[in-house]
């Protein structure tokens, strides 16, 4: 078996919890130098690449400043930072459930991404948990939307978190959502909903498809209703991207707070953070592949519409 070639480690520290951007020039092609590649491919905008190049800002492996002559290299590596872009701050506690030297588990507050992505970078999960503990090795074994609020589990050593990443692929957690959304008797429940659900690059809403095979399969409880809303237990068995949203508005039961289920509204100013979607990642349960230690971790959030209405929907 032809073994993959090992990729060197960065040469650049983090920068605000960010890891610097990695770039493999390619084992073929026609340009005279770094600087021609990174040009054509990077389409930075005019100037930008240059002026990086002149500030020594983009480097080699050995950390080597790449001079704006230096000759192309093909299959070699290049690293710099990005200027993160404008971020509104999320104004909301990042709480720590637990944490030994093997992982760290979160209770992530609603309109805090993930992972660095798109105009969300700085402000997300990973790069705040990285600065805010000293941890610049910790990494995420899986992710919640945006959107979503509740647990989080990150891993501490990069060689132990394919270990953890596996739990979550091979459906080896146990997984229990909360939601507040309309309450419906003529819906009977508790049910197992299942459908095929597609999710398209650049496209804001999944979709599920009549008729195909399904890939996504969820149960839906009611807990308890009052005043014509009810409170969900979702327990996923499957992990397609939106699939908790798309189930419940394909129920008619449509999330409380959600910007595209059953329409996607248009685009909410970054500093408002009213109005969260009552979606909230409860119960995270799983035996620890590295130590065998059962794990159960249960958010400490609750969901704002069911607890003050009138305030959540200001």
């Amino acid at each position: 078996m032809r073994r993959k070639p090992r990729i060197p480690p960065a040469p650049l520290p983090q920068r605000d919890g960010v890891d610097p951007v990695r770039v493999k020039l390619p084992p073929e092609g026609a340009w005279a130098t770094v600087r021609d590649h990174l040009v054509e491919r990077l389409a930075a905008g005019d100037g930008i690449i240059d002026a990086m190049l002149r500030g020594g800002e983009i480097v080699g492996a050995d950390g080597t400043p790449i001079t704006p002559d230096a000759p192309y290299a093909p299959g070699s590596f290049v690293w710099f930072h990005r200027d993160p872009p404008d971020e509104v701050p999320v104004p909301f506690a990042l709480d720590v459930v637990h944490r030994d030297e093997h992982i760290v588990v979160v209770d992530k507050p609603h309109f805090l991404a993930t992972m660095p992505r798109g105009s969300h970078v700085t402000q997300t999960a990973l790069a705040r948990l990285r600065t805010e503990l000293d941890l610049p090795t910790l990494g995420a074994a899986h992710r919640l939307d945006r959107l979503t609020a509740g647990l989080l589990l990150f891993t501490v050593r990069p060689e132990e978190r394919g270990a953890y990443q596996t739990l979550f692929r091979d459906r080896r957690v146990h997984k229990e959502y909360e939601a507040v959304a309309a309450y419906d008797p003529e819906v009977p429940l508790p049910r197992t909903v299942r459908s095929h659900i597609e999710k398209e690059r650049g496209v804001i809403a999944a979709y599920e498809v009549e008729g195909a095979e399904p890939n996504s399969e969820s149960r839906v409880e009611l807990v308890e209703h009052r005043g014509g809303l009810g409170r969900y237990r979702l327990t996923p068995h499957t992990g397609r991207t939106h699939q908790l949203r798309v189930h419940m508005n394909a129920l008619g039961l449509p999330i409380l707070g959600d910007p595209v289920y059953p329409v996607v509204t248009g685009p909410v100013p970054p500093d408002d953070f009213r109005r969260p979607l009552q979606l909230l990642a409860r119960v995270l349960e799983f035996t620890d592949p590295v130590t065998g230690v059962a794990h159960r971790f249960v958010s400490g959030r609750t969901l704002g519409a069911w607890s003050a209405y009138d305030d959540w929907n200001q």
